[in-house]
Order: structure tokens, then C-alpha cells, then sequence
């Protein structure tokens, strides 16, 4: 059984072509950083991995998106947001966190569920890493000037509720998601990261 470590031991990294094998190790064992596309998410990954390393690495950090698009889960495009991916790494690939955002605005567009999105890989959950990964990830998010950001996630996921609440999140709401993420239920989360000015 490997050593466990304490959660200062994972940080987050950009992209980039030093840890990509290590995310297509994690992508082959079966986990998938889109919880809602799962397995499916996970080989259109491996495929754009496989087509153009670059072209995928590059596609995770878009801070002027310049017009392109997103497919929803299903099948409709909108437009999308300025965002960006990091990784978590504690000397292998152990997840990954992802922010959008719209500029000027704290409020997102009814089809963005929340500002902030996550995944730990199963091998690594219960080690306090997407708690240390969203504290760290909150630091740059503040560079953004937003009053607050939200984060959705299932009722009956307790740890992801912990995760949020030990990094100051607040229950704002128990809502049905919009038809194109399958009209489930879901709880919206708000961390706030300035007082407003109003």
C-alpha cells in the first residue's frame, strides 16, 4: 500500500508536455476529468491526445476564446467562456480543477452550471487533494476581480460538499439542472471572494 500524503503535497501545475503522459496514464486507467460525459469524455481525450499532443494542451487554457465553441452533453453549441485548466500533481498526474469565467461579470450564462469544476482520480480520493487544489486554485482566481464564483454539485456527493464548504462555500440553492445537463437535481455553492460595492 503506497504511503499516504498530507495535502500540501499536491499542487497544481499548467499543462504541459512534462506531466501529459502521466494524464493519459490516468485517462487509460479508466478516470475521466468530466464526471456528467464520463468514459466518453475520457476517449475523445485520449483520440485529440493521440491526433495533436499540442493542439490539446493548448485547447485547456483559452483565456480569449476568439469565437469558438463548446458542445454540451446534448449536442447543442454555445459559446465559449474565457477558462482555463490546471492539473493536480504530486509527483504523478492525481487530477484536474478548471475556472470560466465572463468577464466584468461575476453572473455566468444559464448554461454554465458553475465557475469551478473538478476531478481526482479514484486512486487518490479521501486525501484531501481537491480541497488543497481549490484553496490553491481560489489564490489566481482573485486576480479576476469577481465578487464571488459558484460551484454546483449533486446533493448526495458529501465530499465534494465538504470540499467546498472547508474553502468558505455557502449553500445558495437546491435547483434542477437545464435539460441539455438531464433535468437532475443539484445544489449551487458561492464563495465569496470580495465584498460588493452596492
Amino acid at each position: 500500500m503506497p504511503p499516504i500524503l498530507e495535502p500540501s503535497g499536491v499542487r497544481l501545475v499548467w499543462p504541459s508536455m512534462e506531466y501529459l503522459s502521466s494524464y493519459v496514464s490516468a485517462l487509460e486507467r479508466g478516470w475521466s476529468p468530466d464526471h456528467m460525459r464520463g468514459a466518453e469524455a475520457a476517449r475523445e481525450q485520449l483520440e485529440a491526445i493521440a491526433a495533436n499532443p499540442e493542439g490539446f494542451l493548448s485547447g485547456l487554457v483559452a483565456r480569449t476564446p476568439n469565437g469558438e465553441v463548446l458542445t454540451l452533453p446534448d449536442g447543442s453549441q454555445v459559446p465559449r467562456l474565457p477558462s482555463y485548466r490546471r492539473w493536480l500533481w504530486d509527483g504523478e498526474l492525481c487530477g484536474s480543477i478548471g475556472f470560466r469565467w465572463q468577464v466584468g461579470t461575476s453572473a455566468l450564462p444559464p448554461h454554465v452550471l458553475g465557475h469551478i469544476g473538478y476531478a481526482v482520480v479514484p486512486w487518490k480520493q479521501g486525501l484531501g487533494y481537491a480541497t488543497e487544489a481549490l484553496r490553491q486554485l481560489l489564490q489566481g482566481v482573485r486576480a479576476e476581480e469577481l465578487e464571488y464564483v459558484e460551484i454546483t454539485t449533486d446533493p448526495d456527493n458529501i465530499a465534494s460538499r465538504r470540499v467546498v464548504e472547508r474553502n468558505g462555500g455557502v449553500l445558495v440553492e437546491q435547483f434542477i439542472r437545464p435539460a441539455a445537463y438531464g433535468s437532475t437535481p443539484a445544489l449551487r455553492y458561492r464563495i465569496t471572494l470580495r465584498e460588493s460595492d452596492i
